[in-house]
Order: structure tokens, then sequence, then C-alpha cells
């Protein structure tokens, strides 16, 4: 069975966007996929009417909470949450630590986020930053050869080198203190048990784990783990992971004091260290150092709403933000979604913010940022005017927002890439949760620590210290830095109170299926799960990248004859979203991977 964007996902794409006439073109084929409903082993009914809706293009409807998550065995578990009077806080826990065992190539405890809260009782937002952080010991030249010339990617990436200290567990607990209801030790109870009795591997997991091949293997507990007597795990198999399960037994009884001292921070700073190949730099005195940092939202105006992110260190808050505020002046409803000239102004859009994000986007911490500049709003009406043709740019380049002083950065080619998890939560109270965590590319550094993997996020940082003019590079490596980010988890707002939560995997594209997913919304008048099953046409810095398999491929000689180099692509999104209507709450989840939406 073809996992990831399947055959019934282009025809319900096809049929939602582009006309039953596209959809006819793949529907004799479609039926090959109905297994997906039953491709895993234990789901409930209602998670299995979830991923029904889901592959029929339909929302789930709740009247009180909603969950929505990257896995069905992490949603349920959320879902049990919610449904016995938990917070959005509590459920996030409850999802996220069973996530890191049944996606562990997306996220976990070895890995960070950022968390995006509205609080009903007081109607305020708020974001938490648990982004990794570096070593102390961690310098510019981390990712340079003795000759000063950067390494190669995934040279960087497998071993210790590249790991952060991680960001997850501590958020977990900060988000609980602050807003949880339930009793913090029930909220490992899945997890715990689905570790210990074991979890079916996912198409999804088992099609990546073969496709890792020996970078998975250059770490003895990761190639034990999923390489269990010499041969990859596969589809169905029943995975047990008792290290695991003990590592959630100690964060139950003792909270993070437990995970960033005691066994389990000496386990991973041993594994850091001691890698064979590419050892790495972290200290136990780095893991006693992590903090959890409050932020600010950023908020840009678009259509009669505030849309809100989160700020530096992620550039995802800032660069949708500017997205969406140099679109304001044009009349996207009018255009359609099946118009090149509408997709035109979104990927030229794109391409100005991203020019902005390679120049000045880094851990305001640690180098000044203008980050009011960046969204102020005559700022974004200057740089929306440049899309005022009826051509694609020829050429972009960051421009010239207000700063409070000034400093003239480079401009950053860093790579970021696509595995990342995106949980979206509302609960019986009216609080609102949108939280992105990462352990950065597939499977993370791939080394193993106390039964889960450790991220390779130092690896999000530049390589380089200047660019080819000399400048020097706001993202850079630094101690006790965090590197930049494109995670974009997002709250539309009207009248102070959210009215759709949305958020995504995917590496850099993140910013583009988050800002796809709110136009189709706000400007097209999709529903949640429509605007999600969208076909996702987007740019950065490169090619226009038009999702292969969709309907979308149809524009593709029309967006060429603006100017466009266009690239047919696999752009496997994970949008996780819900929208808060009149009527009650709507979930949706992208039909490309395997999570789901439950509600009650």
């Amino acid at each position: 069975m073809k996992t990831g964007f399947s055959l019934v996902t282009a025809l319900l794409l096809a049929g939602a966007a582009y006309g039953q006439e596209a959809a006819d073109a793949v529907a004799p084929e479609a039926a090959t996929e109905a297994a997906t409903v039953d491709a895993f082993a234990g789901l409930g009914q209602a998670a299995k009417d979830a991923m029904a809706a889901k592959l029929a293009g339909q929302p789930v409807a709740g009247k009180d909470w909603m969950v929505t998550a990257a896995h069905p065995l992490a949603v349920e578990a959320g879902a049990k949450v919610l449904a016995a009077g938990g917070s959005a806080a509590d459920a996030m826990v409850a999802v996220q630590v069973v996530l890191g065992l049944v996606e562990p190539q997306s996220s976990g405890l070895g890995g960070g986020a950022f968390l995006v809260w509205y609080d009903a009782a007081s109607g305020q937002m708020t974001t938490l930053d648990a982004r990794e952080m570096a070593p102390a010991a961690a310098t510019p030249t981390l990712f340079q050869d003795e000759a000063g010339e950067p390494l190669e990617f995934m040279e960087a990436v497998v071993g210790g080198r590249s790991v952060g200290v991680p960001g997850t567990p501590a958020l977990l607990e900060e988000a609980h203190r602050r807003w949880g209801k339930s009793n913090w030790a029930t909220l490992f109870a899945d997890g715990i048990r689905l570790a210990d009795e074991g979890f079916s591997v996912s198409p999804r997991l088992a099609e990546l784990v073969a496709g890792e091949g020996e970078a998975l293997q250059s770490d003895p507990a990761t190639t034990a783990y999923f390489f269990p007597g010499g041969a990859a795990v596969a589809a169905g198999d029943v995975l047990k992971n008792p290290d695991y399960a003990e590592t959630l037994r100690v964060l139950a009884r003792d909270g993070v004091d437990g995970f960033y001292g005691g066994v389990i921070g000496a386990d991973i700073v041993a594994a850091v260290r001691g890698h064979a190949s590419n050892p790495g730099v972290m200290t136990a005195d780095d893991m006693g150092r992590y903090r959890v940092v409050e932020r600010a939202p950023v908020c840009v105006e678009y259509r009669a709403h505030d849309v809100c992110g989160m700020g530096p260190p992620s550039s995802g808050g800032l660069t949708v933000g500017q997205i969406l505020g140099m679109l304001g002046g044009y009349d996207l409803a009018a255009l359609g979604h099946d118009n090149a000239a509408s997709w035109r102004l979104i990927a030229d859009a794109s391409r100005l913010a991203f020019a902005d994000r390679g120049r000045y986007m880094a851990d305001a911490d640690f180098v000044p940022m203008p980050t009011e500049g960046l969204i102020a709003p005559e700022y974004l009406a200057e740089r929306g005017a440049l899309l005022a043709g009826d051509d694609a740019l020829p050429e972009v380049s960051a421009g010239s927002p207000g700063w409070s002083h000034a400093m003239l950065w480079g401009q950053d080619s860093a790579l970021e890439l696509p595995s990342t998890t995106h949980i979206a939560i509302v609960d019986a109270d009216g609080n609102a949760l949108s939280m992105t965590s990462t352990i950065e590319n597939g499977f993370g550094s791939r080394v193993m620590a106390a039964g889960f993997l450790l991220n390779n996020e130092l690896t999000d940082f530049s390589f380089e210290t200047h660019d080819e003019a000399g400048y020097p590079i706001a993202n850079v490596v630094e101690p006790g830095k965090r590197p930049r980010s494109s995670m974009a988890p997002s709250m539309v707002m009207k009248d102070g109170k959210p009215v759709l939560v949305i958020g995504s995997p995917g590496g850099s594209r993140i910013i583009g299926y988050v800002a796809k997913a709110i136009i189709g919304n706000l400007d097209w008048g999709l529903d949640v799960q429509q605007a999600i099953d969208l076909p996702n046409v987007l740019s950065r810095f490169g090619p226009l990248d038009v999702e292969a398999g969709t309907g979308a491929t149809q524009m593709v000689q029309a967006l060429m004859d603006l100017g466009f180099e266009v690239n047919e692509t696999e752009l496997n999104s994970g949008l996780q979203g819900i929208a808060i209507t009149p009527e009650g709450l709507e979930g949706g989840a992208d039909p490309r991977r395997e999570g789901i939406a439950l509600g009650g």
C-alpha cells in the first residue's frame, strides 16, 4: 500500500478543489487505498470514523472540545483527557508523549517545541518557547572542517555534534503548571501502556525506517530498536519500548528534574559525547541550564482578523504574517483558488518574505532584529506594492524594515528539513492551544538515549559565519543560542477570540502550508478540512513548487507563462486545524499523513 499522499487523497483533493472531471481521472484506482482506515490496530470506532471523514474530505464536529494530531493513538489519548474534563494543556501532554513513541521520526522528548496559548478566562494570548539550546561549548565554527569549509549537511546531522539541549519535556511541565487541571502523573498512562505492551508500526513509520538504510544504523541503540534482528520494522509489527516506558515513569513521578538531571540526563550527555564518529559537546551543566521562555505573540491584521503566531527564534509567525500582510490589498476571493493569478500573488509574497527571513531573522535574545518593523503595516504595504504587476517578479531581495537600531546582516542559506509534528486542541472551557514540535530531520541525529531519539536541531544554524559579501549571518551558532525555526503554530482571531487554530510540519515549507490554509479559510470560504485539503503551491527562495498528483498541476503551464520556474514535487504537509464556529467546533487533519481529529 502506498503511504503518504495516496491515490484516494488525490481523488478527494481533485474533486474538492478542481471539479469532478479531474477527480474521475483517478477514481478507478482509489479503492486500492481503502485499507488506510484499518491500518492502525486497536483503534476505537470514533477514531475509525474520524479517519473515514478525513478521507471523505469532511471535518469532524465537536460540541465542547476538539483535538487533532498526527497519529490516531495520540489523538485518542488526548481525547480521553478532554472527555474527563482535562484542559487543553493536559491533553497536549498526553498527546505529545504518545507521539514521541508512535511517531518517533518527527518529535519527542529529545526535541523542542513552540506553543501558542489562548486563555479563555482572561482573553489573553501568550507563547512558550521551548526551542533547543546550543551547548556552552558550541562555537560559530561547529559545522566547519579544519580548513574552515562547511560540512556536508548529513555529515553534520548524524551523531552527537548536531544535538541541542531538548526543550519539549520542560514545556510539558511548564504548560501543565500554568494551565493544567488533571493530575500530572495520570497524563502519562497511555504512553506508558503503549510502550510496555507495544504498538502497531504504522505504514508511514515503516516506510521511513526502510528508506533510511545505513543512516539510521550509526548508533547501536537506534539500530537495535528500528532493526530488531537485523531487519527493518515493518507495517503491522508490534514494537515495544521498555526504556521509553521507564523514562515516562520517571517524568510522571519526578517531573522534569528527573529528566534534565539524574540518570536520563546522564544518558543523553553520554550518548551525545560518546558517539563513535561524530561526538558532540553537550554537558550535564548544559542540561541543567535549560529554561522555557515566555514570549509575546506576533500578530498581523488580515481580512478583519488578527493572525497570531510565534515570534523569534521562530521565523514562522513573522513570515506567515508578512505573506498575508502583503496580500491584504489584493482580492484573492474574487480570483479564486483555481486561478494561477492567485498563486502568483501568494508565491511572490512568499519570495519577498523569505528574502527578509534569510537576512534578518534569528534568536532575538542574541542578535538585534527588526521584529516590529518587519510586520509594520506601512512596510507590508510597501512590499505588497511590488506584487502589482501581472507577471512573476524577476528577482527579489530583502527589504529595509524600520529598526530601533541599525545592523546589516548577511543572507543565510541554512537548511531546515521537514520532520516535525503539530497539535491543535480546544477544551470545554474555550482555551485553545496550537503547538508545533520537532526533532528536526527525520529521526533527528539518529542517536537514541533512554528510549527516545535526540534532535539534530543545531543544524538549523548557519554553517557559515558570513555571506559571500562578507556580512555576518544572524543565525550563526553561539553558546546558549536557539536556532532559527520555521515552525508556525498559529491562531486566527476575530474580535479577540480564536476562530481558527492551525499549524503544520514541513521544515521551511511550513510557512507556505499554514499561509495556504489560512487563505483557504478566510479568502475562499473553505471549511477547515477543505482548506487543509487544498493542493500545496508554494515558493521560498527557489523554484515554485506545485504538488504533484493534484489538480494544481493543471496550472503549471499558466504559472510558467507568468515567469515562474516550476517544480512538480511531493509536498507532504501535515496540517492540523480546528475551526471555532457559531455552530460549534470543526476539526481537520491532513490526508497526506496519518492524523485525525476527534471531538466531543
